[in-house]
């Protein structure tokens, strides 16, 4: 069982399983919630038991996209796929051990100019 918070913990959850590897997003939507690029794991979300959901907030993104956050310290949580049985957790809001790597850059042609990718990992443009 892997556990996780909000920076203030209004905001709780588990994730039963190994975490999948997971992903940095350079999107422009990622860097401007988050302040920088995201790194998150996409679970099932049958996986993930939320405590404090009344603290929890929506923000819809798109049509196709919700982002949760904590509504009382701001913590970007989750990037929700709307119809899809995945969820998006922030890596950031994982308590460490978190028993996993950084496995890939994605849409690296819109991340910000004021960082390079220094690693060798894979990156996808879109």
């Amino acid at each position: 069982m892997t556990t996780g918070s909000c920076l203030c913990g209004a905001v709780t959850f588990e994730i039963a399983g190994v975490l999948p590897a997971p992903n940095a997003c350079h999107c422009s939507q990622c860097r401007k919630q988050s302040g920088h690029f995201w790194a998150s794991t996409d679970i099932r979300e049958r996986d993930l038991t939320l405590h404090g959901v009344e603290n929890l907030s929506w923000f819809q993104a798109s049509e196709k996209v919700r982002r949760g956050f904590c509504k009382t310290c701001g913590s970007f949580l989750f990037w929700d796929p709307i119809h899809h049985d995945t969820i998006a957790v922030a890596m950031g809001a994982i308590d460490a051990p978190t028993g996993t790597h950084l496995a890939l850059h994605i849409f690296t042609d819109d991340k910000g100019d004021y960082y390079d990718i220094a690693d060798d990992l894979p990156q996808n443009g879109q």
